[in-house]
C-alpha cells in the first residue's frame, strides 16, 4: 500500500515538534554524507545503464541515511567542556575538583612519575593514544600502555637524547642522541643508526608519506623514507641552529622557528622554503599547528602567542601572557602553553567562527618543575606533560575527540588489525611530490597558459638598454699591459656583442632563414624525390 504525499503531509502534521526537528536534522547529516547531487538519469536512453546507475544510487541513499543515523544515536554530537555558573570561572577549576567528579577509569589518568635523575622529558603518543613514547634527556627511553598503564619497555642509551618520535606504529620508534639519531624496536633493539644526518635537534614523522624529518645543529632539514631507507632531501636552510620543528598533519608542510623570529615552511622536493613569515622581533619559542591545518600559534621570547590564519598569511590574534616555551593544540582546537611550572590552556569561545581565544584552564605544578614538552593525549581528555623531573598527566575536559574511527586509528586494535592496517597505509603511501600548500590542487586540471610574445618594438627598446648598460660598464684597472684603450675597447665591443646576441632576431628575419633552409634541403633531394617537396 502506498502513501501519498497528501498523507505525508498529514503524517508530519500529527508527529510531535520534537521528532519534527529530529527528522530535519537527519535530513541534513544525510546531505553531509551524500557524495554531491546525484546523477541525473532523465537524460539517458540506455535502459540497461539507467537502471544500473538507479540501483547504485539507492544503494548510496541507503548508506548517508545509515552513517546518518549512527552519528545521531551512536555518536555523541559534542565533547565535554568545563561549564561554571554565575561568577565562576573555569580557569580555577582545580585538578583536585576534577578528579572528585570523575569516574575511576577517568582519574587513573591523573599522575605524576618522578624520575629526577633522568629529566627533562620529552613525549610522544601514537595516532590512537594507546601508547606514549618517553625520552629523557639523560638517555632514559620507555615505551609504556597508557590503557593499562603498564610499562612495555625501557632502555639506558647512555648518552644524551634530545628528541623522540613514533614511527608509522608502536612497534617502532626513533630518538635524537648524542651524535646521530637511531631507530629502535619495541623490545627496545637497536635497528638502525642513521649516521647521514650528524647530531639531530628535533625529530618529526610523516605518517602519510612514511618521512622521517629531522633537523641538526647546523640547521639542515634531512628527509628519509623509512621504507626502503634512502635519502629524499637534504636541505641548507640558511637561517642557523633551531630547536623549533612542527609538522603540519593538513598537508604534512614542515615549519622552523628561528632565532631572527621568522618561520619557514618546507617540502622535500624544493631548496627554497615555501613560506618565510616574520612572526616576532625576536627569537621563535615554540611552532603549533591546528588540526585542520588552517591555525598556526606560535611565541616568542617578547611574552606573546601569536594565531595565525595560514589560507590568508596573517595574524588572527595575539595573546599578551608569558613566554610560553612550548604549545600544542588538541584535536578539539584547545591550545595548551607551558612555561616554568606553569600550564594554560587556552579555548576558543566563539567556536571556531572568528578565533577568539581566553583562558579555560590553570596547572600550577611542583614549585620547581621546569616544563619541557606539552602534548595532548588523541582521543583522550587528557594532557601529557614533560619536565625536567619526570613526566605527569592531567585532565582537561573537552580536549579530546570522543569518537574514534577504529578504520583511522583504533586504540583496540589487535596484532592482526595492525598489520592489515600496515600493509594498506603501504599501499596507500603518498610520495614527496605531493607534500604542498595546498593539497586540494592534486588531481585538479592546470590550465594552459600560453605565452605571450614581445612585440617587435619592446625587443627593440629592451635591446638597446641593454647595449647601453653594457657601453657604461667599467672596467677594472689592469696591470702588466692589459690596461691598453685598444684592449678596453675590445673589451667593450665584445660585451655589447654578448648582449645583443641575448635577444632573438625579428621574427622576418627567422621566416626566411627557414625558407632558405628548406628551399637548400628541396635542392638537395635525389630527382625520384623533388615530387614529394613542399611547394611555395
Amino acid at each position: 500500500m502506498e502513501m501519498s504525499s497528501e498523507d505525508n503531509n498529514l503524517m508530519e502534521k500529527v508527529l510531535p515538534p520534537v521528532e519534527q526537528e529530529s527528522d530535519v536534522e537527519l535530513e541534513t547529516t544525510v546531505k553531509k554524507y551524500l557524495r554531491g547531487e546525484g546523477a541525473n538519469l532523465e537524460t539517458l536512453k540506455d535502459k540497461k545503464l539507467k537502471t544500473q546507475l538507479a540501483s547504485r544510487e539507492k544503494l548510496y541513499g541507503k548508506s548517508a541515511k545509515a552513517a546518518a543515523k549512527i552519528e545521531k544515536w551512536l555518536l555523541p554530537a559534542e565533547a565535554g567542556y568545563l561549564e561554571t555558573e554565575g561568577l565562576e570561572k573555569t580557569w580555577r577549576v582545580k585538578q583536585s575538583d576534577i578528579a572528585n567528579e570523575v569516574d575511576i577509569l577517568s582519574s587513573r589518568n591523573q599522575y605524576d612519575i618522578v624520575l629526577p635523575d633522568f629529566g627533562p622529558y620529552k613525549l610522544d603518543f601514537t595516532a590512537s593514544g594507546r601508547h606514549m613514547l618517553a625520552g629523557g634527556r639523560k638517555g632514559h627511553l620507555a615505551l609504556l600502555d597508557m590503557m593499562n598503564m603498564s610499562l612495555i619497555k625501557e632502555i639506558q642509551v647512555r648518552e644524551t637524547v634530545r628528541d623522540v618520535a613514533f614511527l608509522h606504529n608502536e612497534q617502532f620508534f626513533a630518538a635524537a642522541q648524542k651524535k646521530y639519531a637511531y631507530i629502535y624496536g619495541r623490545d627496545g633493539t637497536e635497528l638502525h643508526c642513521l649516521k647521514e644526518r650528524g647530531p639531530v635537534a628535533r625529530l618529526r614523522f610523516l605518517k602519510n608519506h612514511f618521512l622521517l624529518a629531522s633537523v641538526n645543529k647546523s640547521g639542515q632539514l634531512h628527509y628519509q623514507d623509512v621504507t626502503h631507507g634512502g635519502m629524499v632531501a637534504s636541505i641548507r636552510t640558511g637561517k642557523g641552529r633551531t630547536d623549533v620543528m612542527e609538522v603540519n598533519p593538513y598537508n604534512g608542510v614542515v615549519a622552523l622557528g628561528h632565532s631572527g623570529g621568522t618561520v619557514t615552511m618546507w617540502k622535500p622536493t624544493s631548496q627554497a622554503p615555501l613560506v618565510q613569515m616574520q612572526c616576532h622581533p625576536g627569537p621563535v619559542s615554540s611552532v603549533a599547528f591546528h588540526p585542520n591545518g588552517h591555525l598556526m600559534a606560535t611565541s616568542g621570547k617578547e611574552r606573546k602567542i601569536k594565531i595565525w590564519d595560514l589560507r590568508k598569511f596573517e595574524e588572527v590574534q595575539t595573546i599578551h601572557s608569558f613566554h610560553a616555551k612550548t604549545l600544542s593544540f588538541s584535536q578539539k582546537g584547545l591550545l595548551a602553553a607551558g612555561t616554568g611550572s606553569f600550564v594554560q590552556i587556552l579555548g576558543d569561545s566563539s567556536g571556531g567562527s572568528s578565533h577568539n581565544y581566553s583562558r579555560y584552564m590553570n596547572h600550577s605544578m611542583v614549585k620547581g618543575y621546569q616544563i619541557e614538552k606539552l602534548m595532548f593525549r588523541p582521543y583522550e581528555d587528557v594532557i601529557g606533560i614533560g619536565h625536567s623531573m619526570g613526566w605527569s598527566s592531567i585532565l582537561i575536559p573537552g580536549s579530546g575527540e570522543p569518537n574514534f574511527d577504529s578504520w583511522v586509528a583504533n586504540p583496540f586494535e589487535t596484532s592482526k588489525q595492525r598489520r592489515e592496517k600496515e600493509v594498506h597505509s603501504l599501499l596507500d603511501k603518498l610520495p614527496p611530490e605531493t607534500i604542498m600548500l595546498d593539497p586540494s590542487k592534486i588531481g585538479a586540471m592546470r590550465p594552459s597558459r600560453r605565452r605571450e610574445k614581445p612585440s617587435r618594438g619592446e625587443i627593440e627598446a629592451e635591446k638597446e638598454v641593454a647595449i647601453e648598460a653594457a657601453k657604461s660598464t667599467e672596467l677594472k684597472n689592469k696591470t702588466k699591459g692589459r690596461n691598453k684603450p685598444s684592449k678596453r675597447t675590445k673589451k667593450k665591443k665584445e660585451m655589447v656583442e654578448n648582449a645583443k646576441r641575448t635577444f632573438p632576431e625579428q621574427e622576418h628575419n627567422t621566416a626566411l632563414k627557414k625558407r632558405r633552409i628548406g628551399e637548400d634541403a628541396a635542392a638537395e633531394l635525389p630527382a625520384s624525390l623533388k615530387r614529394f617537396a613542399r611547394k611555395n
